[in-house]
């Protein structure tokens, strides 16, 4: 879905980006393209932990520019991809040596785990 943002940048400083819609999101990059890129990392942090029953709907575009905290900065469209929501789980099928598949079963059994989820939680404080 895409969503307005207002990027501001003064002389000798990074560029600035607010989301209007998520009251608080804001985020920033040494370039435009970063800025841009940082607004889906905003937002997911924004959602982090939190049960989400509905999104914002996009503010018309009119609306923001006519909105003061668009004053002196550029509004643009981003596109946010909200699939970090969906809490649905799948089947993954890898590969791994058997020792490895056998040392994650006993940390995991350590800890009163399942095999899935001793992995996702390793993988979720990795990334």
């Amino acid at each position: 879905m895409h969503y307005p943002v207002i990027i501001h940048k003064d002389e000798g400083s990074d560029y600035g980006v607010t989301v209007p819609d998520f009251p608080g999101v804001f985020t920033g990059g040494d370039t435009l393209d970063d800025a841009l890129k940082n607004v889906q990392d905003a937002i997911e942090t924004f959602y982090e932990g939190e049960e989400v029953e509905s999104l914002p709907d996009a503010s018309p575009l009119e609306r923001i520019l006519a909105s003061e905290d668009a004053r002196g900065g550029a509004v643009v469209l981003v596109d946010v991809n909200f699939d970090f929501l969906e809490k649905k789980t799948v089947p993954v099928n890898i590969t791994m040596p058997l020792y490895v598949r056998n040392r994650i079963d006993k940390a995991a059994t350590a800890r009163g785990l399942t095999r899935s989820a001793f992995l996702v939680k390793a993988a979720q404080a990795f990334v």
